[in-house]
This record gives structure tokens, sequence and C-alpha cells, in this order.
């Protein structure tokens, strides 16, 4: 398991030693989690999730390519 050291700011790092503590968990925990659901995953997540929506696609390689271009401009654009 890796090791990070982060800064943060005060009131922060009160609120997150305070969750922890009601939570009974420990604050690696709830940093770690909470990286998980803003889409901080490990890679062979990603390759998971890559997998999963090929196989239940109902398109080939180039519309689903054409697809993701197309909704990316669309995001960008906003």
């Amino acid at each position: 398991m890796s090791r990070l050291t982060i800064t943060l700011d005060d009131s922060v790092h009160q609120a997150l030693r305070e969750a922890a503590a009601r939570q009974g968990r420990s604050i690696g925990k709830i940093i770690e989690e909470s990286l998980i659901l803003r889409g901080i995953k490990p890679m062979e997540s990603a390759r998971q999730l890559v997998a999963r929506a090929r196989s239940n696609a109902a398109c080939d390689e180039d519309e689903a390519l054409n697809i993701a271009v197309e909704e990316t401009r669309a995001v960008r654009q906003k």
C-alpha cells in the first residue's frame, strides 16, 4: 500500500477527523472512497468498464468512436 502526504486547510482536516471518528473509519479510507466516487479508479476498473460497455453495445467500433467524439465536443462547448 502506498503512502501520500497532502496539505489540507485546518478546518477541512478537522471536519475529516470528526467524520472519521463518527463513522468509525480511518481518514485514509474516507479519502480513498471519496476519490473512487469522483471517478479516480485503477486502470483495471476502467478496462472492465470498457469491456462491459463493448459487450452491451449495439454499434461497431467506428460508430462508438463517433458517438464518443460528439458527446465530448458537446460537453466542451458548454
